[in-house]
């Protein structure tokens, strides 16, 4: 079992977040997106805004983060918590191939259960499949990816990913990038509606980046969180000391 892709761990990851109960939790942000935006929509609102302010701001600052919260603090922190890791650090695969491979995964669940919910609920709120949909689609992608490289990471630095990625999201993306001007640099939710604005052209989306620098800032983020990620998986032991 060599390279930076491992198709066991990888199947054994998407058996593990696909569970019965996991998935009805992955689903119900998605559904309740959905069936928010077919309300609006039936409500004839006369308001041009709502598209983007509710499908943007609620979808980028509650749906995207709190899946890829469930989907990343699951594809490594549970193993962590039961110390099954341990098994898994004892088999010939490199700490590196252990975290990307994770990482491809949870990305691509979250991918699923997020950012497909967000173009869809897009189209219904357009009535057309153009660059608003497309846009949410493509910037929530993105911040899937990005997320779960911020909650693998958490997942190797504490015991408690779940509470300190609850902490992150709702102190750090949800205050502290609103009040410091600054901070919107460091912010996941303004990587993915910069890059979302590149295509939807919406204003009440409310972007602070553009798209080039949400980019490269999302390369960097996700690129730094996996590698730090991988350092601290290579300081576990098989006592299972970290």
């Amino acid at each position: 079992m060599s390279g930076w892709y491992n198709p066991t761990i990888a199947r054994i990851t998407l058996r593990a977040l696909l569970g019965r109960k996991r998935a009805l939790l992955l689903v119900l942000p998605g559904v309740v997106l959905l069936v928010l935006t077919l309300a609006l929509k039936a409500a004839h609102l006369t308001s041009p805004t709502w598209p983007g302010e509710v499908l943007g701001r609620v979808g980028f600052s509650a749906l995207l983060p709190l899946t890829a919260l469930i989907v990343g603090t699951s594809v490594l922190g549970a193993e962590i918590d039961d110390n099954s890791i341990l098994h898994l650090l004892a088999t010939p695969v490199s700490r590196a191939s252990i975290i990307l491979t994770k990482g491809v995964v949870g990305s691509a669940v979250t991918v699923a259960f997020a950012a497909v919910p967000e173009f869809v609920a897009g189209v219904i709120a357009m009535g057309k499949v153009g660059g608003f949909a497309v846009g949410l689609g493509v910037g929530a992608a993105v911040g899937s990816v990005v997320y779960t490289g911020v909650f693998l990471l958490i997942s190797t630095v504490t015991r408690h990913p779940v509470a300190f990625s609850l902490a992150y999201v709702a102190i750090w993306e949800g205050l502290v990038t609103n009040l410091v001007s600054g901070a919107k640099y460091f912010s996941v939710e303004q990587y993915a509606l910069g890059i979302a604005n590149a295509f939807a052209k919406d204003p009440d989306l409310s972007p602070h980046l553009t798209a080039t620098t949400a980019v490269i800032l999302a390369a960097i983020a996700t690129g730094a969180t996996l590698t730090v990620a991988s350092t601290r998986l290579r300081s576990f032991t098989l006592a299972g000391d970290a």
